[in-house]
């Protein structure tokens, strides 16, 4: 067994979370050390590489976000008790420059709290067999008419 850091093999970023057009659950895995989703395409197991489906659904979120930073930013400060302006501050420049913030996010991924919190909100990610995001449904998301 080879000696040197211990380095945990990046996941999907949205495991649990991903459906496929049928409604059945995306399974994870790997191919050598790539994540991947897995789509049952009648018994073929198709392997998806995690990252193209992850960027797409990060940039639809991205998307989503602009021009809400300033409320975003605010109730992120609230959420983790740091309502201090220097601290929403910082999470606001860290929204509008969130594209930059993608790397990082792929190699760490999100706490699984907030993957938690997400499929409680009824948070869901649809694929095809392709890898090719359907859609991204988030119940409440900002941008709904109502304000």
């Amino acid at each position: 067994m080879e000696s040197g850091k211990y380095s945990p093999m990046p996941q999907p970023l949205f495991a649990g979370l991903v459906i496929d057009e049928n409604g059945n659950p995306v399974e994870t895995a790997s191919i050598g050390n790539e994540p991947a989703y897995v789509v049952d395409d009648d018994g073929f197991k198709r392997h998806i590489p995690s990252e193209q489906v992850d960027r797409a659904v990060l940039n639809q979120m991205a998307e989503l976000m602009k021009g809400s930073e300033d409320l975003l930013s605010e109730q992120t400060a609230k959420m983790l008790g740091q309502e201090d302006p220097f601290s929403k501050a910082m999470i606001e420049n860290q929204l509008k420059n969130i594209e930059k913030q993608f790397d990082a996010v792929l190699q760490t991924g999100f706490p699984e709290e907030m993957k938690t919190y997400l499929g409680m909100m009824g948070f869901k990610v649809i694929i095809n067999y392709h890898g090719e995001v359907v859609r991204v449904e988030q119940p409440g998301a900002a941008g709904d008419e109502g304000e």
